[in-house]
């Protein structure tokens, strides 16, 4: 099997360790606010094509042809360097691909440039206390009334809307229409009466989170993504981008380096406790789940760069529910092996997310409580189950929803 790039790849990935040499920045440019210079260097990025390929070049993008493969050399140079590169952020990494996608040219032009820039920060409204999983069944409402829509109704668990200047989400247009149907997917501001966010805490002591409730907010009448009562369809693209975000076996990997690096450091009875038997099987079938993953990704890579996408939807589907259950995996044996130290760690409002080389109990002991989370986002794992089994594998629908 020949897993070489080619040295037409090869070209590029020198072409771009060079430009990533140039970060951090230098001179006088080094003086400026963080947020100044990796704006910068994100937009020399999009001036060279690196940055925000997909996106159309009138809408702040570079607008490049697909190539997978560049895509790929592209993905893992900028990880390697630590440079702002892609934004993969509510905004960035959900919205404006379906704008790009289904959006009207005049939202395209509106909103994906300052979303791209970090001007405008975006929140999804999806879930409701009374529709987690059956999403379809949602009762937040919005009204037309001349040129706005007049929105009530109450979402949960919506991460940063105590920060977004927008919302995108789904609302029932048509009360009279089936459950599929009559959702509109509408963009909000945020900043307006008739709204109140809420933050809810979490059991890591952070407050990403929040309960978001709508009494008569307004939005224009052209902030519809698609059409009326067509939203379900729109929330379909969205939910693909949120769960390849998920589905990430780089992230997989960098989180296994960071538990071998934690096992070197703990002990068990004097010694490494990577030295332990036990620890060294949980850690060697871990691997096994990211290695598998790493496979499956080279296989979906291989067959999109060929133009044969349908070939692979099994481990497309397959990646988000993979990639959680393995982290939680992981989570579990690193709270393990913190033993005591776990207790004496506290709890704070960071969240977790970022896997700490050095061992840090604090960090581990959020992660562990975040690992529970993932599982949930992007449409729980008992409905890609669902979805695996009906789609995939060809089993009978569950009696109760069929």
């Amino acid at each position: 099997m020949d897993l070489s790039y080619g040295e037409h790849y090869e070209s590029l990935r020198r072409e771009l360790r060079e430009f990533l040499s140039g970060w951090p920045l230098r001179g006088e440019e080094a003086r400026l606010p963080l947020a100044e210079q990796e704006r910068l260097f994100r937009q020399r990025g999009v001036e060279r094509g690196y940055v925000f390929r997909n996106v159309p070049v009138e809408y702040g993008g570079s607008g490049q042809p697909s190539d997978p493969l560049r895509d790929q050399v592209i993905r893992e140079e900028y990880a390697a360097s630590g440079a702002p590169g892609d934004k993969f952020d509510q905004g960035p990494g959900m919205l404006v691909p379906t704008l790009v996608e289904l959006g009207s040219e005049a939202q395209r032009r509106r909103f994906i440039p300052p979303t791209l820039s970090g001007e405008i920060r975006w929140c999804q409204g999806y879930s409701e206390p009374g529709s987690g999983s059956d999403l379809a069944s949602l009762t937040s409402s919005a009204a037309l009334e001349g040129d706005h829509w007049v929105i009530r109704g109450h979402k949960i668990w919506t991460s940063n809307a105590h920060e977004a200047h927008w919302m995108f989400g789904l609302f029932r247009t048509e009360p009279e229409a089936a459950k599929h149907a009559g959702i509109s997917y509408l963009l909000i501001p945020m900043d307006q009466p008739g709204i109140e966010v809420r933050p809810l805490k979490q059991m890591t002591g952070g407050m990403d989170f929040n309960e978001v409730f709508f009494d008569g907010a307004r939005t224009a009448a052209e902030n519809i993504v698609g059409r009326r009562g067509e939203g379900w369809q729109v929330s379909r693209a969205t939910l693909k981008h949120e769960r390849n975000l998920i589905g990430n076996p780089r992230m997989m990997r960098e989180h296994f380096e960071s538990l071998v690096a934690l096992a070197r450091r703990c002990e068990r009875r004097g010694s490494p406790a990577i030295q332990d038997s036990e620890v060294r099987a949980r850690l060697a079938q871990i691997e096994g789940y990211v290695r598998s993953a790493e496979a499956s990704g080279l296989r979906v890579l291989s067959a999109v760069a060929r133009g044969r996408e349908l070939e692979v939807l099994r481990p497309m589907l397959m990646a988000k529910l993979y990639s959680t259950d393995a982290a939680q995996q992981m989570a579990r044996l690193g709270y393990d092996l913190i033993g005591g130290e776990g207790l004496l760690a506290g709890s704070g409002p960071e969240v977790g997310g970022r896997y700490d080389a050095r061992g840090d109990a604090r960090a581990w002991v959020q992660n562990f409580l975040f690992s529970l989370g993932p599982a949930i986002a992007g449409g729980a794992s008992n409905i890609q189950r669902n979805i695996i089994g009906e789609r995939v594998l060809g089993l009978p629908r569950d009696r109760q929803r069929a």
